[in-house]
């Protein structure tokens, strides 16, 4: 036997669970392995990673040492279970925890309201001759708190919630996220659509209006506690246009923002909104709660707030 098999065998016999993955538990490196640790995390409080891509020998020995050619790879009791794939099928049938080795515990169904719009909509949907017998709605959540919601059938393992007289589907993982959440049907100058708002999402970036910023900014002034409103753009174009009671966004700045206390509105903009929805992102990764980008940036300003500010 060689010695990395002979590693292998120790790893896979110290813990009941051993996960060889991209990155560790904390930081996933690639989408396979942040999903099998999302699985994983729903039914193990503690289980053991092992990061392949710290050891290239490593990595390819355990291909071969479990016949699988992929990462990654879990093993439960010394035995090999499968990857990505399979996990999440064995997820879908409801057959995870026993391959885990766990029992099955029950997922509370979560408070869920459908406004009366959002269940006019979806029961035209249901007319459709393309929806067969059977189908219901699904609400699915991911680890990011992005929402899919589809007409499907049901699944092993789903949990269901009744509102407006329809039932709503949802795995596992989801009916966990879901309390409390809210379905309307909206409509605005961008279209209609579903408005999905969930309670237990963590903070994202906001999107403002040039005019409700200018509204916002006035008000502030006026009450002698001016808005947190912070320039991403280079000083160059900066000089070429601006927008009255802003701040350049530089380094210093930066460092002053960060020891703000994370419950401070701040408002960000750039030429037409890019380059700012990236500056929001990383303030909501500090912490802060509520972050907001200019749509359009300061060339919507000029439009629809104030033509004195120069178009570039």
């Amino acid at each position: 036997m060689s010695e990395t098999n002979a590693r292998i065998q120790e790893l896979i016999g110290q813990h009941q669970v051993v996960l060889f993955m991209k990155g560790t538990r904390r930081s996933p490196r690639c989408g396979f392995s942040a999903s099998v640790v999302e699985l994983l995390d729903g039914w193990l409080d503690d289980y053991a990673t092992v990061d392949v891509l710290e050891d290239a020998e490593l990595r390819e020995a355990v291909k071969v040492y479990s016949e699988w050619p992929t990462i990654p790879q879990l093993y439960v009791n010394a035995e090999f279970v499968g990857g990505a794939d399979i996990l999440r099928e064995l997820d879908d049938t409801g057959e995870l925890a026993a391959a885990l080795g766990v029992a099955d515990r029950p997922v509370p169904s979560p408070t869920v309201h459908l406004s009366a719009e959002a269940a006019e909509q979806i029961r035209a949907a249901f007319a459709s001759d393309e929806v067969d017998e059977g189908d219901m709605l699904r609400l699915t959540i991911d680890a990011r708190f992005h929402n899919d919601l589809a007409i499907g059938p049901r699944r092993p393992g789903d949990i269901a919630v009744e509102s407006q007289g329809l039932t709503i589907l949802f795995d596992r993982r989801s009916a966990l996220r879901a309390e409390g959440l809210s379905i309307d049907f909206v409509s605005t100058a961008e279209g209609a659509g579903f408005k999905i708002e969930n309670p237990n999402a963590p903070p994202s970036v906001r999107e403002i209006s040039a005019p409700e910023l200018a509204r916002r900014m006035a008000e502030a002034e006026a009450a002698g506690a001016p808005l947190h409103v912070y320039d991403v753009r280079t000083k160059e174009e900066r000089a070429t246009a601006s927008i009255a009671g802003s701040t350049l966004l530089d380094g210093t700045i930066v460092e002053e923002v960060e020891a703000m206390a994370k419950d401070t509105p701040i408002f960000l903009f750039c030429h037409h909104g890019v380059r700012s929805q990236r500056a929001a992102e990383y303030f909501i990764d500090q912490g802060f709660r509520e972050v907001y980008n200019l749509v359009g940036g300061i060339d919507a300003w000029s439009v629809q707030v104030d033509g004195a500010v120069p178009r570039y």
